[in-house]
């Protein structure tokens, strides 16, 4: 009878480590228009609900940039600075901290033309 109840033990615990991580939603920024120029990024935010562990994925040529930066910097779209950049064409980002990520594109021009998001991470609501 001991070895039953360790043994659903052990299966609750590993169906816990399952399911936890799978409740992260994965965000394609853009959705079928990917990371581009004439895409409104605030109005593709607007109804989502961001949360640490989900991911951001930006699809686009290589003509882009991915460029994570500071509230100042996305305000002004000022590159140069950045946290983080990539230009591989398929970069992820996952959102590990709470609190607003900005993201820009460092071609001169494709961030004063809109290619900018901001998205404001909250803290997960699972319990580990």
């Amino acid at each position: 009878m001991a070895s039953l109840s360790v043994g659903m033990a052990c299966l609750g615990l590993v169906l816990c480590m399952v399911v936890v991580p799978s409740l992260a939603t994965v965000y394609n920024v853009g959705d079928a228009s990917g990371w581009a120029t004439g895409v409104d990024y605030s109005s593709w935010a607007s109804d989502k609900t961001f949360e640490v562990g989900d991911s951001l994925v930006f699809n686009y040529p290589t003509s882009h940039t991915v460029e994570e930066v500071s509230s100042s910097d996305y305000s002004a779209c000022t590159v140069g600075k950045a946290i983080s950049t990539d230009s591989t064409g398929a970069t992820t980002i996952n959102l590990k901290t709470a609190g607003t990520h900005y993201f820009i594109c460092g071609v001169a021009g494709h961030c004063e033309n809109g290619m900018k998001l901001a998205v404001k991470v909250e803290s997960s609501s699972s319990s580990s």
